[in-house]
């Protein structure tokens, strides 16, 4: 176990690399911070903290770095997430204002975790049980072909093209409303249920158009959307500086990977409390030189799906905690209220 001066040392150092991107020596962690003893005690706390594995030496005659042990500990036990300032808080609430849809607010949430954080933003898209059927269109585009469009609650609007089967337009308007009138309020569940005894119910001249959008309805409805994860702010690499070909360049191609994102968000982010894995915690191996910061989205017991961010292992995770946590809880709300 350390004592209270060596973790203290331990913060100091994991403060001030993460700020001057730079090792930190024992004659900085005087000069820099109260801590009450010589240059000479913090390096030997400093020696100690080396071989206890959190701290390391990345060439001779340099000051220490943390190291993802090091960070661990800062992140269980030193750091204190710092709350959101008031103008932080409506920064949040006016940029989220006005979302149209899901795919809006998923658009807007990346983007604003991107901003705020200055790493890269992960949302998973969210599954909505409680979502119902508000409207279904049936359109004839030109002879033959056609799209059915199915919208939700939530504001949500799936669509795909069809082939008509010799469908008149009174056939469509007719077919159209017979649907809007079996499933409109339903939820998804309830209308793969209601849908599969529909096409029984239609007279026998709607039943061939009635097949190939009933199949097709069920095709939306069963859609799973938790599949796709939105990525933005990947500039934001840039911090890495020149280690593009050894870390940046795997950490792209990572990012390309939807079932890799899945998968770190899935183990990451399965709850609404902050989850951080640092460096070689992360399954993935061109992810261990980053860092994932993530959290469930949720509103009572209604869990919808998971968000974060990947950035380097140095970076601001009182801070970057704070705003994954606070976005995370706003969008819950904003979700629950839509």
């Amino acid at each position: 176990m350390l004592d209270d001066r060596k973790l203290a040392i331990l913060r100091a150092i994991v403060t001030d690399y993460v700020s001057s991107q730079e090792p930190v020596g024992s004659r900085a962690l005087v000069e820099r911070h109260n801590l009450g003893v010589s240059p000479a005690t913090v390096r030997n706390d400093m020696a100690v903290l080396e071989d206890e594995g959190y701290i390391t030496q990345p060439h001779t005659s340099a000051g220490r770095i943390p190291t993802d042990k090091g960070y661990r500990l800062f992140v269980d036990r030193l750091a204190a997430v710092k709350p959101l300032s008031l103008a932080e808080r409506r920064a949040i609430q006016t940029f989220m204002a006005g979302a149209l849809d899901v795919d809006d607010v998923v658009r807007r949430t990346v983007r604003l975790l991107a901003q705020i954080t200055q790493q890269v933003a992960i949302v998973q898209y969210p599954v909505l049980s409680s979502a119902t059927v508000r409207l279904i269109e049936v359109l004839a585009l030109n002879p033959g072909r056609g799209l059915v469009i199915l919208v939700n609650s939530t504001g949500r609007v799936d669509q795909r093209p069809i082939d008509l089967i010799d469908a008149g337009e009174e056939q469509l308007v007719e077919l159209r409303g017979r649907l809007n009138a079996a499933l409109v309020g339903l939820t998804a569940s309830a209308a793969v249920d209601r849908l599969s005894n529909l096409l029984d119910e239609l007279p026998p001249d709607l039943r061939p158009v009635g097949s190939v959008v009933i199949a097709t309805l069920l095709e939306l409805a069963t859609a799973d959307p938790a599949t796709r994860v939105v990525v933005g702010g990947v500039p934001n690499l840039t911090r890495f500086g020149d280690q593009f070909e050894t870390t940046v360049k795997p950490v792209l191609e990572a990012l390309e990977e939807q079932v890799v994102l899945l998968r770190l968000l899935g183990e990451a982010g399965g709850s609404s409390e902050v989850t951080v894995r640092i460096g070689h915690e992360n399954p993935y191996q061109p992810l261990q030189s980053t860092s994932v910061v993530a959290s469930a989205y949720s509103h009572g017991d209604d869990v919808w799906a998971s968000m974060g961010i990947v950035g380097p292992t140095r970076m601001d995770y009182p801070s970057t905690m704070a705003s994954v946590r606070a976005v995370a809880r706003y969008v819950g709300r904003f979700l629950a209220e839509g």
